[in-house]
């Protein structure tokens, strides 16, 4: 089953955390989150399951980016969640989805536990203008049957930023950790 509306904010503060929240953004069985001004691509043309591949970031302007066919960028929620007992997952907003913008390529499946900002593998099917702060996808909430065992990652929990594959960790045991991680991308230390 999907949670309600009502009952997303319901479970609010206990096992559902959404920071900041905004209640104009409930939706009848979803939630709006909303894309921060931050973005990044990938610098490699081939990219390595096994390799740290570099990324390039950039800001989203008050006046708009326009994102190119064929080329993956990735994005972040503004808003942090956390969710406790239920599993959490995102889809692209259908007034997004109708301009061609897929926000997610494979990953909108969450795990109950998850804690920190959504990543948006976003991929546009022709060019299109994103803006900041806009509503750009929905999380929902599904309960889940049996006994729970909670998410836990030395990859992805408790994420501060956008976070690009970081698949070569599982493929190359001892690799450099998170921190070092967002040293090399670039990314300024936390």
């Amino acid at each position: 089953m999907i949670l309600s509306g009502d009952e997303i904010q319901r479970n609010l503060g206990s096992n559902i955390e959404i920071n900041p929240y905004n209640p104009d953004n409930i939706n009848p069985n979803s939630y709006n989150l909303t894309l921060h001004h931050d973005i990044v691509t990938y610098e490699e043309v081939v990219l390595d399951m096994r390799k740290n591949n570099r990324v390039k970031r950039m800001v989203i302007p008050e006046s708009g980016l326009v994102l190119e066919p064929n080329r993956l960028y990735l994005g972040r929620t503004i808003e942090r969640t956390e969710t406790h007992n239920f599993v959490p997952m995102i889809e692209g907003r259908s007034s997004i989805g109708r301009l061609g913008l897929f926000v997610h390529v494979t990953a909108g499946f969450g795990d109950v536990g998850f804690k920190g900002f959504w990543t948006l593998e976003m991929f546009a099917v022709q060019p299109v203008r994103i803006y900041p702060g806009v509503s750009i996808c929905q999380i929902f909430y599904h309960q889940i049957e049996g006994a729970i065992k909670e998410y836990q990652s030395n990859k992805y929990q408790d994420n501060v930023d956008i976070q690009p594959s970081l698949l070569y960790k599982e493929l190359n045991p001892g690799a450099e950790t998170d921190e070092d991680s967002q040293l090399t991308l670039g990314f300024p230390a936390r």
